[in-house]
């Protein structure tokens, strides 16, 4: 009676909380994995390639959960207000947590409403021009855009974009000028610079790839600390001259704030086994994404710095969407 009262006897007795009982046990359940774009598209499929992977390894169902809308800001108040328990994680971004927050108040603190997991990987931007401009290099286009001045002109998907900030950011550091064409998507700007209704722009690596290698857009230089096997025939923008100039598309993952850290650091560990398989490396390329495993206190200070520089930029430049 004594053994079996015992058995019975709450997990307290074992100096282990319900709380703690039940991160012994994760996952124990379904995790929701929250998307911030609409279903189709590369980030979707970034999301949905690397959840297939990590319930795998946590030999648990992931569930993609796509919400889109505001530039991810349904999708990062929702992850902010969920339960801090590890059943919902969001793939957080370069909009979600960097560009976005920079250029306009929000309903949610990007740093302080979360709690970073790990990183998946970044795709970097590429300068690209209309095939007819007579540039072939930075220096040239830069001389180019000096000596027409007012004429040159570069779409964006959306104004306080990465696209938009990238080419802001090449504007405050070379000391051209260039009119800023805004755009619905990046489609629609890539097709007028192939059109020559504008001469260039910063497109995310992926989304300008085809058109470079069909000779209907020329690149010129790359974001990123160094060249990308796609492109390696391409600069840096460091190594035509712009130092310290970069810019990525990032993808990471988030969950709400004050999440345990033992449940964290399974997430993490869980993220590195998934990172390391080659046929991720492989799938994710098609989107030119280049894997990178972080600590979740790695991945935190990445997000702080990439926010400080966008937002630094956006004072600097007025870009106040608020205001606009």
């Amino acid at each position: 009676m004594k053994r079996r009262t015992l058995l019975q006897a709450s997990p307290l007795l074992f100096g282990l909380s319900d709380v703690a009982l039940a991160q012994a046990h994760y996952p124990s359940k379904p995790i929701r994995y929250i998307v911030p774009v609409s279903a189709g598209g590369g980030s979707d499929m970034i999301g949905r390639t690397f959840c297939e992977r990590l319930g795998k390894v946590l030999n648990q169902t992931v569930v993609v959960d796509n919400q889109s809308g505001g530039g991810g800001v349904i999708a990062a108040q929702t992850t902010a207000r969920a339960a801090p328990d590890g059943y919902t994680l969001m793939q957080g971004y370069v909009a979600t947590h960097g560009t976005s927050p920079a250029t306009r108040k929000l309903a949610y603190d990007p740093v302080k409403d979360f709690t970073p997991i790990g990183f998946i990987g970044s795709t970097p931007n590429v300068l690209v021009v209309n095939a007819a401009l007579p540039v072939t290099d930075l220096k040239s286009f830069i001389e180019y855009t000096k000596k027409n001045m007012g004429k040159v002109a570069y779409g964006s998907s959306g104004a306080g974009s990465l696209t938009h900030l990238t080419a802001e950011l090449f504007k405050s550091q070379t000391g051209v000028f260039m009119v800023h064409i805004p755009y619905r998507g990046i489609a629609p700007a890539t097709t007028d610079v192939i059109a020559g209704q504008t001469q260039c722009m910063f497109p995310g690596l992926a989304a300008a790839l085809p058109h470079i290698r069909n000779g209907r857009l020329r690149a010129i230089a790359v974001t990123g600390t160094q060249r990308h096997p796609a492109l390696k025939d391409v600069p840096t923008m460091e190594e035509a001259g712009l130092k310290g100039f970069d810019a990525q598309q990032w993808y990471g993952v988030v969950g709400p704030a004050g999440m345990p850290a033992a449940v964290v650091t399974q997430l993490n560990n869980a993220m590195a086994q998934v990172l390391a398989m080659p046929d991720l490396r492989d799938k994710l390329s098609a989107e030119a994404v280049e894997l990178m495993p972080m600590s979740p206190t790695q991945f935190g200070d990445y997000m702080k710095k990439d926010l400080a520089r966008w937002t630094a930029l956006a004072r600097e430049r007025n870009i106040n969407l608020d205001n606009s």
